[in-house]
C-alpha cells in the first residue's frame, strides 16, 4: 500500500514517525528548535514535508505538521495549529519556521514504501 493512501490523518503520520523512531518532537527553545537532546538553527534544519489537516466541523483543529530533518541526519516534527487558533503566539516560531528552508520530498522517499 503506497504511503499516501493511509497518511491521511495527524495520528497516522505520527504513527508511521514513531515506527521509524523520527518521532523528535522540535520545540521553541529560546535558542532555537530544540529536541530533547539538540538545539537547531534554521540554516541547521530543512522541511522535508508538509502536512496540512483541516477540521471538518471545528477551525480549531486546524493543524500543520512540518516533517524536519537535521543537518545531523535527525527525522522529527514541530505541529502549529494554523489561523486564530495557533499555539505560537510570542516565542518567535512563525519567523523561525520561515527561514528553514524547504526540500519537500514524497512520502515514498521519506518512509521507503
Amino acid at each position: 500500500m503506497a504511503a499516501s493512501t493511509y497518511l491521511t490523518t495527524l495520528s497516522s503520520v505520527l504513527e508511521q514517525l514513531r515506527i521509524r523512531k523520527q518521532d523528535k518532537a522540535f520545540e521553541m527553545t529560546p535558542d532555537g528548535f530544540g529536541t530533547s537532546a539538540k538545539t537547531y538553527s534554521p540554516s541547521d534544519l530543512q522541511i522535508i514535508k508538509t502536512y496540512r489537516f483541516e477540521g471538518a466541523s471545528d477551525p480549531s483543529d486546524n493543524m500543520i505538521l512540518y516533517l524536519i530533518e537535521a543537518n545531523d541526519g535527525s527525522i522529527g516534527y514541530s505541529i502549529d495549529a494554523y489561523g486564530a487558533y495557533s499555539n505560537h503566539d510570542d516565542d518567535g516560531y512563525d519567523d523561525f519556521i520561515r527561514k528553514i528552508p524547504v526540500s519537500e520530498r514524497s512520502e515514498q522517499q521519506i518512509f521507503g514504501e
